[in-house]
């Protein structure tokens, strides 16, 4: 793995956690179709899309 490869790897464990812990409700509902959508975008290997969905969720669960 690229440095930013891991880099975006630690994002998703720190969102995820982060939505784990929030509680229920629309900002949750929110960030998981942020999160779900950058697990998608780093499927396909894109690191960009990954990191902007995951700036969203993170964004969602403030």
């Amino acid at each position: 793995m690229t440095p930013e490869q891991n880099k975006t790897a630690e994002k998703m464990t720190s969102v995820k956690a982060a939505w784990e812990k929030a509680p229920a409700g629309p900002k949750k509902d929110t960030a998981l179709k942020h999160y779900q959508a950058a697990e998608k975008a780093n499927t396909a290997k894109n690191d960009a899309d990954t990191n902007k969905e995951l700036d969203a969720a993170t964004h969602a669960l403030a």
